[in-house]
This record gives structure tokens, sequence and C-alpha cells, in this order.
């Protein structure tokens, strides 16, 4: 139980700093002005994965992402009776940061016309919308994340697989992973807002769905942000096992 609280503490807290950052930079009214800042939404995302891992680290090992639990499951980190309780801490802290957003942003929401921006806020979307290219943008995004994650993981924490007290990162990772998350967004993030997380991007677009807001949460696209961190973890996994 407190693995499954502390995922969804963690989780709310890094997708309300993370889209919370998103809304304030292209919401109408806000006192950063309209308009997409790149490096602004990049490095306060960064940041937010640092308050996420340092709340929950300590208790859950803070994955706070779906694909990061895989990547531990299947590198033998982490036992796999309890990945069905991450993933649900995961789903719903993201679902209740993301409406956590909403609420914050109450006033701005109505202000701004543009649906495509009001979306922007909760979930993800191509640039150019190609589903193979999409898909590739998140896979290899996600397996950088999660291959230099289990580098942390090694060097940082020692696990007993045994144990009923999981551990992924901890919050002594929690400042190589906001690195991390901020370099692959400034790097391999501008094509499709890399998600690298199912939890990320499926809780807000399920919020979305049931908002009044009635913007388009393109299902047709929900897929790959879902699809590709997985593969990318599974392919992460491989290949540390191969190499280590």
């Amino acid at each position: 139980m407190n693995i499954f609280i502390a995922e969804i503490i963690g989780t709310a807290l890094m997708i309300l700093l993370g889209n919370g950052v998103v809304a304030t930079c292209v919401l109408k009214g806000t006192k950063c002005g309209d308009g997409a800042h790149w490096l602004i939404i990049t490095t306060a995302w960064a940041f937010a994965v640092f308050v996420g891992v340092t709340v929950a680290g300590p208790i859950s090992g803070a994955h706070l992402n779906p694909a990061v639990t895989l990547g531990l499951v299947l590198s033998g980190k982490l036992h796999s009776n309890l990945m069905p309780i991450y993933f649900a801490g995961e789903l719903i802290g993201a679902m209740l940061g993301a409406f956590l957003v909403y609420i914050f942003y109450k006033e701005h929401f109505k202000i701004t016309e543009d649906n495509k921006v009001r979306a922007a806020c909760f979930c993800t979307s191509p640039a150019i919308r190609k589903y193979s290219s999409n898909f590739f943008s998140e896979m290899l995004g996600s397996f950088v994340l999660i291959f230099v994650i289990l580098h942390i993981s090694e060097a940082s924490i020692s696990i007993n697989i045994d144990s009923s007290a999981q551990v992924g990162l901890g919050s002594i990772g929690a400042l190589p992973v906001a690195i991390l998350v901020w370099v692959i967004g400034l790097s391999l993030g501008s094509t499709t807002g890399y998600a690298i997380n199912p939890a990320r991007d499926l809780g807000p677009r399920i919020v979305l769905s049931m908002l009044p807001l009635k913007a388009n949460c393109d299902w047709a696209y929900s897929w790959v942000p879902i699809v590709g961190p997985f593969i990318g973890a599974a392919l992460a996994s491989l290949v540390y096992d191969i190499l280590y």
C-alpha cells in the first residue's frame, strides 16, 4: 500500500508541475505570455521529475512511469508481482495531476479558444503526423531513458527482489534522472512532445476526455506514446542484460 500511495503522489506531483508549465506557456492570460517556450517547458519538466523522484523515491523507488517499472522487471531488479501495483499508482497519479492542472488553470482554459492548445496541456501530439516516425521517436527516447536509468539504479541502489518494499531509483537518483529527462526533451523531444511514459500520456488523456473542454483527445494517436515507451523499455533491458 505504501508503494501504491507513493507512486500516486510522486506521479501526481510530476504531472502537475510538468503539464502545469505547458499550461503556463500556452494558455491565454498567464504572466508567461502566449506562445510555447521549449526551453522553459523542458527545464520545468526535468525539475518536475526531480520533485516526483525525491518525494516517492525513499518509499517506492519513484518509478512514476510504467516503462521504468517494466524495464526494472525485465532486468530482474523488481519482482513482477509488484508491477500491477506500480502501474495502477502511476496511472491514477497521472490522472490526479492532470485534473489538478485543470482546476489550477480553469479560468485560463475558459479564455483559450484553440482546442489544440487546450489538449496540449494534457497529452502529447506529433509535430508531423507519421505513425512510423512518431513511434520510433517515442521508442528511441524511452530506450535512452531506461538504458541510462538501469545504470543509475545499478550504481546507486542495492535492490532485493525478494523484498516487499522495492526500490527503483530512490532520492539518490533524483538529480541524474532529472538531467537525463532534460537532455532527452531538448534533443529528442520536439518531434512528439516526448511522452516517454505511457501513464504520463494516457492518464491526462483520459481526464481530458471527461472534462468540458471540447478538445480533441486524438485517441487514434494515443497508442504511440503507450506502445513506443514499452518497446523502448524492453529493448533497453535486453541490451543492458547482454552488455552487462
